[in-house]
Parts: C-alpha cells; sequence; structure tokens
C-alpha cells in the first residue's frame, strides 16, 4: 500500500459520525496515510455509509480515476460497493499492514442526452415517461434499428449494477469480469401491433445503445444516473455505452463480487 500516502473521508452524515472519522483518521495516521481535507489531494476516497453514500462519493469527485475509493459502513447491513465495516475496523487495519487488500476496477456507464457533455453513471441508468402513458422509442445498436420500444422505458446497468434494480426486473446477475452493459426493459407492450424483445440482453464495448424518442408526444421523459435524477427538457436521443473510464476500489481479497451475492440473496 506504499502507493497511498493521504485520504479524505466523503461523509454525507459527518455531523453523526464525527467521532468514527476522528478514529479512522487515527488508525490510517498510524498505517502512514494521512488525512486532507481536500478531495484533490487524496490518494484514497473513504465513503462512511451504505451504497448510495459511496456512489455520491465517486459522483461529486467527477468519477476520478486517478484515485481509489474505499467503502466504509457503519451499520449491520451488507453492500456491494461497500467492502469494510467500522465494527470490524481492525479487520481493515490488518489488512493494510499485510497488505492484504486488492484494487478492483468497475466499468463506468457513458450516458450522452442531446450531444449534450456525457455524464457517467456506476451503477446504472433508466429513462421512462413522466405522464401516464406508454414511451415509444427506436432502439439502436451501434446504427442497427434493433427494435421499436413501447412500454415504461428502458434501463442499462453496469455488472455491479445488474444487482440492483435490474434484477428485480427479472435481470441476469453479471460477474463484473465481463465488460458489458445490460439493457433490461420496464414493463414493454407485446401485441400483434408492437413487439420486443422482451428480454434483457448484454452489449459490449463496442456496440453503444441509442435511444430516438418519438417526437410525436412530449413524453417529459424522467432519467436517473444511479441515486440522481436528472431533467433534460426536449429529450429526443440519449446514447448509453461503457466508457473508458475505471472507479478503482479496495476490497479484501477474499472478498469478491460473489461473496455479496450469496451474502446479499441467499
Amino acid at each position: 500500500m506504499d502507493n497511498y500516502k493521504t485520504i479524505y473521508f466523503f461523509a454525507p452524515h459527518a455531523e453523526e459520525n464525527n467521532e468514527i472519522i476522528t478514529h479512522l483518521s487515527d488508525i490510517f495516521s498510524g498505517l502512514g496515510i494521512e488525512t486532507v481535507q481536500s478531495t484533490e489531494e487524496a490518494d484514497i476516497i473513504a465513503s462512511i455509509g451504505g451504497d448510495g453514500d459511496f456512489l455520491q462519493a465517486v459522483r461529486k469527485n467527477g468519477f476520478r480515476d486517478d484515485c481509489v475509493y474505499l467503502g466504509i459502513a457503519v451499520d449491520d447491513s451488507n453492500y456491494f460497493y461497500v467492502d469494510f465495516h467500522y465494527r470490524e475496523i481492525d479487520m481493515l487495519k490488518e489488512a493494510f499492514k499485510q497488505d492484504d487488500v486488492d484494487v478492483r476496477n468497475y466499468p463506468a456507464l457513458k450516458v450522452t442526452i442531446n450531444d449534450n457533455k456525457p455524464s457517467y453513471c456506476l451503477n446504472e441508468f433508466t429513462l421512462r415517461s413522466s405522464i401516464i402513458k406508454t414511451i415509444k422509442m427506436d432502439v439502436y445498436i451501434n446504427d442497427f434499428l434493433f427494435e421499436q420500444f413501447n412500454g415504461d422505458g428502458i434501463l442499462a446497468a453496469t455488472p455491479t449494477g445488474s444487482t440492483g434494480y435490474n434484477k428485480s426486473l427479472g435481470g441476469a446477475v453479471v460477474d463484473p469480469l465481463i465488460q458489458a452493459m445490460q439493457v433490461t426493459e420496464l414493463a414493454s407492450v407485446n401485441n400483434n401491433t408492437h413487439r420486443t424483445l422482451g428480454t434483457s440482453f448484454l452489449l459490449n464495448r463496442e456496440r453503444p445503445l441509442t435511444l430516438l424518442i418519438d417526437k410525436n408526444v412530449d413524453y417529459y421523459p424522467i432519467m436517473s444516473l444511479d441515486n440522481e435524477a436528472l431533467s433534460v427538457r426536449n429529450t429526443e436521443k440519449v446514447e448509453i455505452g461503457l466508457s473508458d473510464k475505471f472507479i478503482k476500489t479496495l476490497k479484501l481479497k477474499n472478498n469478491t463480487f460473489w461473496h455479496k451475492a450469496q451474502r446479499n440473496f441467499l
């Protein structure tokens, strides 16, 4: 762990966790890692809380790929992005001392709306109509018109995001070692007039997805990037694909994605 000399604690609920942050700061200082007050100075950005706090830490720091992110939970819940628990702080300390920590790379999705500046998400992107009406879209894979969608909306998830909303929609849980984006329908209409694939499918990095929204109705689409809502007026085109950005996280060597899947679901 010689490459990491500084740490910043990202704590949305700092007032509740002041004592914890002070304790953690002392522990990392003993490991030769000093606490800094600016994320720009940090080699490690540590989120204090759950998966939502971890996602905020990544987003509010611009999906930096020149640092590593570390998630520390303060309750007894199991998470997917958060690898460490404050109640097991001695295990974290020993892991750092014995260099028993690995760096894991998570791919981020790149989302471009109406040719605007791209946005990124680590978990999932969703698009749906905000009016009580199904939304119609032409779905392109690369430049190929794959289907004409009619339904509640579309979700695109990273492999790590596959365990969230995607799974509740019947999508597959995908190993993060597979560099693919999963596309899942939200309540598609399938009858003699409208037809979609009707199941989730995976696209690799070379196959971006483009959604062209029907212009005959103003759907006022609601979009989300991870746990953040995104509002863009007059949305006509949305391009989604795996980006070249990889978020680096610290994890215990014996705590794989599938260990977490077992703890959360079995």
